[in-house]
C-alpha cells in the first residue's frame, strides 16, 4: 500500500477519535447548586398572646317602668340622647291621681274632725266620771271611740301620702346618667302599673366587655400572670380590645371580675373587663375581641411560616450546612406570630434556613443560597396561641 492509500484510510480513524475526544465530560463534574431564597435566623423578642370573641355591655342598664297605671300623656326626652339623674322622661295623665289625692285629703279633714269631737267628749266626760256622775261604761265608750277617731286619723293621713306618692309616680324620671334608649310605649298608650317596659336607659360610660376563656387557657394565665379570681383591677395592659374593623380601642382595659365558678354547660370561665367610653364609641350589645397577653419571649427564634413542612404532624425545616448543602431537619414550633412560626427546638441561632425554592431539595443537594430581605418591622403581630376546639353549648 502506498503512502497516499495509508493516509486516506487514517483520516476516517482520526475524525472519529477527535469527535469522541470533543463530546466527552469531565469524569470531576458534580450536580449544578440550586438557587434558594435562604434567611439567617436571629433571636428576637417576641409577644404571645391569645384572642376571644367578645360582647361589650353598658355597665349600668336600668329599665324605666311605670309605678302606676295610665295613659301616657307626654314624652319629655329624646330617644338616643344623653339624660340626667332624675330628669323628667314621660308624664302619665294626672288628673285620676290629683282626684285621689283630693279625695283622700277630704278623707282626713272628716277624719280630723271626727277626732276633734271625740276629744271634746272625752275632756267633758272625764271629770263627771270621777265624781261619779257617768257610768263606767259611758266613760269606757268615749275613751274607745276617741282611739278610733285617733287611729282614723293616722289612717287617712297615710292615704293621703300615697295618693301623693301615686301623683308624683305619674313624672317618670331617670334614675341614672346615662343614654335613652328606644320608647317601648308611645303618647296615648296604656301602661299597666310596674310590668310595661316604657324604654332603657344605658350609662355609656365607663362601658363592660364580657368573654370567657377555657379552663386550660386560665391555667396558663394564672401560671404566666399569677391571675386569680378576686385579685385587684389591673392596668398594667395584658388586656387589649380589637373593634369589628380591626382597629386597637385606644382605652386601656381593666380587669373587673374573673367569675367565682365555671360556666358547667360551656366549661369556660367567665372574665369582664371595664373601660372607659369617653367618646361614646362602644355600644352596648357590640362585639369585640379580647387580645390577651399570654407570655413575652426576648429571645424567640422566628422563621417564615412557608420555610416550614408539615408532614403527618412533623415539622421540619431545610438548613443550608456549612458547605452549602441542603440539610432536612425535624423542629418543634410554638406560636404563630404574623406571617412567622417560632421554632421552641430543633433550631440554633444563627443557622441559615431555605425559605424559598425548596419544592425540589433532596438532603445533600447543593445549594446557591440567595439572602431574602427581611419585612419591615411594622408589619410583625403578636404571636398568637393556636386556637382551641369549640365546647359544646358554647356561645360565640
Amino acid at each position: 500500500m502506498n503512502k497516499s492509500a495509508l493516509s486516506r484510510s487514517l483520516i476516517p480513524v482520526l475524525l472519529l477519535a477527535a469527535l469522541s475526544a470533543c463530546s466527552g465530560k469531565p469524569e470531576d463534574a458534580g450536580p449544578k447548586p440550586v438557587a434558594v431564597g435562604v434567611v439567617k435566623v436571629q433571636p428576637k423578642p417576641a409577644t404571645i398572646t391569645s384572642e376571644y370573641v367578645a360582647k361589650v355591655e353598658a355597665s349600668n342598664t336600668v329599665e324605666i317602668r311605670s309605678r302606676v297605671g295610665g295613659l301616657l300623656e307626654k314624652q319629655s326626652a329624646v330617644e338616643g340622647q344623653l339624660v340626667k339623674r332624675g330628669q323628667v322622661l314621660f308624664q302619665i295623665d294626672p288628673q285620676p291621681f290629683e282626684a285621689a289625692l283630693a279625695q283622700a285629703k277630704a278623707a282626713l279633714a272628716e277624719a280630723e274632725a271626727g277626732l276633734q269631737q271625740s276629744d271634746r267628749d272625752l275632756a267633758r266626760v272625764k271629770p263627771l266620771a270621777e265624781i261619779d256622775a257617768v257610768s263606767q261604761q259611758e266613760l269606757d265608750s268615749v275613751v274607745a271611740r276617741n282611739s278610733a277617731n285617733r287611729a282614723g286619723v293616722e289612717a287617712a293621713r297615710a292615704a293621703v301620702k300615697t295618693a301623693d306618692l301615686n301623683l308624683d309616680y305619674t313624672r317618670i324620671t331617670s334614675p341614672i346618667d346615662g343614654i335613652l334608649g328606644r320608647t317601648q310605649i308611645r303618647v296615648g298608650g296604656l301602661i299597666s302599673a310596674s310590668t310595661s317596659l316604657l324604654t332603657t336607659v344605658y350609662a355609656p360610660d365607663p362601658m363592660y366587655v364580657n368573654f370567657s376563656i377555657s379552663e386550660r387557657r386560665m391555667i396558663e394565665l394564672q401560671r404566666r400572670l399569677d391571675l386569680h379570681a378576686g385579685d385587684p383591677v389591673r392596668t398594667d395592659g395584658v388586656f387589649k380590645i380589637i373593634l369589628a374593623d380591626g382597629s386597637k380601642y385606644p382605652q386601656k382595659a381593666k380587669l373587673n371580675l374573673i367569675d367565682a365558678a365555671v360556666d358547667e354547660s360551656t366549661g369556660t370561665l367567665p372574665i369582664r373587663l371595664e373601660v372607659e367610653n369617653p367618646s361614646r364609641t362602644l355600644l352596648a350589645g357590640m362585639f369585640a375581641r379580647v387580645v390577651v397577653v399570654a407570655d413575652q419571649l426576648p429571645s424567640a427564634l422566628l422563621v417564615p411560616q412557608r420555610a416550614v413542612q408539615e408532614l403527618q404532624g412533623r415539622t421540619s425545616l431545610w438548613i443550608v450546612g456549612a458547605d452549602n448543602k441542603a440539610e432536612k431537619r425535624d423542629v418543634t414550633m410554638g406560636a404563630r406570630i404574623g406571617s412567622d412560626w417560632i421554632v421552641t427546638d430543633g433550631l440554633k441561632a444563627g443557622e441559615t434556613i431555605a425559605v424559598d425554592g425548596t419544592q425540589k431539595l433532596k438532603p445533600g443537594t447543593p445549594l446557591a443560597p440567595q439572602p431574602l430581605e427581611a419585612p419591615p418591622a411594622e408589619t410583625a403581630e403578636p404571636a398568637k396561641l393556636p386556637a382551641e376546639p369549640p365546647k359544646a353549648g358554647a356561645q360565640p
